[in-house]
């Protein structure tokens, strides 16, 4: 796990040192998805692709516990510091255990609605539920404090103990291939948490967190909260819509197309991490910050730009190296489901940089477009190529009504400046 940090010079800086870390977990992550795709084929992958998807969505709803962590570890110091770090963590292993609990609880209705092999794979899933919200947690300490050797660590132990963990249990055990996927996102999840800084916690009720920073923090966790139920949205209902509609070897050529073309996004999602902290940090010592938006959207624009043309010249070889020629058919798709997920990465940058601000516009906005893209897919799903097309139309929309309250926002701003 410690292994990046020990090969490159010392003169790397923090951010570099995390961003290569995000890019090696991204491709053991991808690595994990493809070689899955290519052992169990289309059908059992299409169950796969199911708890890939419920993962995802965990994490989006653990990302606000560690957004929310983040920002205020930047802002609160000494005792109110570790006051909070240590109310998050009881308040985020209380949502996990009651999130973890309702996934068990009703794994044999959502084998039902997802058609599932088993319902076994929901209730292991179920019970790590309340670790990754820990997790998280602890994470968001790290990426507040811009610790990022640490917050490296979590990610690369994640990761790495998941892609061990499963496919030595695939080809060692007699299990069924989803109950052991669900096995190894279990145990990852409690690798994840080392290192895990005890130190930094304080449960003591003699310090306290006044009413003024008590509301900032409430009203900062449910806009992060209202934003990443938006993601899940945008990001997962594609694949459990197709699920529900489509038979399971369509939906597993699905989720082939999905996981290739949302690179663009996992790579944006290393900038999110960086962009909050500085963001926060910088409107706390009174300094402009539109720069730093400009900057990872020139980021993440350059890198769409290049999938996106890979995707157009090369969608054959692509699809036959990462998966195999058994998904061929989705080559004429990969294209478009990878400009929608550039169009959905670069307006979520500009989403995180308003929520860093405390400005909830872009948030409603991208709920609107979220459930605009939801009501597309559920009227118009022919085909999967219709499916693809619902999300570019809803996708641009949200980019282009992004940017133009960007513009209308910097101009009321330099207006105030100038007055």
């Amino acid at each position: 796990m410690q292994a990046i940090s020990k090969i490159l010079p010392k003169r790397i800086s923090g951010e570099q040192l995390f961003m290569l870390s995000v890019l090696v977990v991204n491709g053991g992550n991808y690595l994990y998805n493809l070689l899955m795709g290519r052992i169990l084929g289309p059908e059992k992958f299409a169950d796969a692709a199911i708890l890939i998807t419920f993962l995802l969505v965990l994490s989006f709803i653990a990302m606000t516990f560690q957004l929310v962590t983040a920002k205020f570890s930047v802002l609160f110091e000494n005792g109110t510091l570790k006051r909070f770090i240590g109310r998050t963590y009881v308040h985020g292993a209380l949502f996990g255990v009651f999130m973890g609990a309702a996934i068990f609880i009703f794994a044999p209705q959502l084998q039902q609605v997802f058609n599932t092999s088993t319902a076994i794979m929901f209730k292991v899933f179920g019970i790590g539920v309340p670790l990754y919200f820990l997790m998280s947690v602890n994470r968001g300490v790290f990426q507040g404090k811009k610790e990022f050797k640490s917050l490296s660590i979590t990610y690369q132990g994640e990761m790495l103990s998941r892609l061990v963990i499963t496919f030595t249990l695939l080809f060692l055990s007699g299990l069924e291939s989803s109950v052991v996927i669900s096995l190894g996102i279990l145990i990852s999840f409690g690798v994840g948490l080392v290192p895990f800084k005890y130190k930094n916690i304080s449960l003591s009720k003699h310090i306290a967190i006044s009413k003024a920073e008590n509301k900032q923090v409430r009203n900062f966790f449910l806009l992060t909260a209202f934003y990443e139920l938006t993601q899940i949205i945008i990001n997962n209902s594609d694949i459990l819509l197709v699920k529900h509609y489509f038979a399971s070897y369509e939906a597993g050529l699905y989720a082939s197309l999905a996981l290739i073309g949302r690179i663009v996004y996992f790579v944006a999602w290393m900038f999110v991490m960086l962009l909050l902290p500085t963001v926060v940090a910088l409107k706390k010592e009174g300094k402009p910050t539109a720069h730093v938006l400009f900057k990872y959207v020139g980021y993440i624009g350059a890198i769409a730009l290049v999938i996106v043309l890979g995707c157009v010249l090369f969608p054959k070889t692509v699809i036959t190296i990462l998966f195999g020629s058994e998904y061929l058919s989705m080559a004429p798709l990969l294209w478009k489901y990878a400009v929608a997920t550039a169009m959905f990465a670069i307006s979520n940058i500009f989403a995180y940089y308003y929520l860093s601000l405390d400005k909830y516009v872009p948030v409603i906005i991208s709920a609107i477009f979220g459930m605009l893209q939801v009501g597309l897919v559920a009227v118009f799903h022919k085909n999967l190529a219709q499916v693809v097309h619902m999300q570019i139309v809803a996708m641009a929309m949200l980019l282009i009504i992004q940017m133009i309250f960007f513009v209308i926002s910097n101009r009321k701003e330099k207006r105030t400046i100038i007055d």
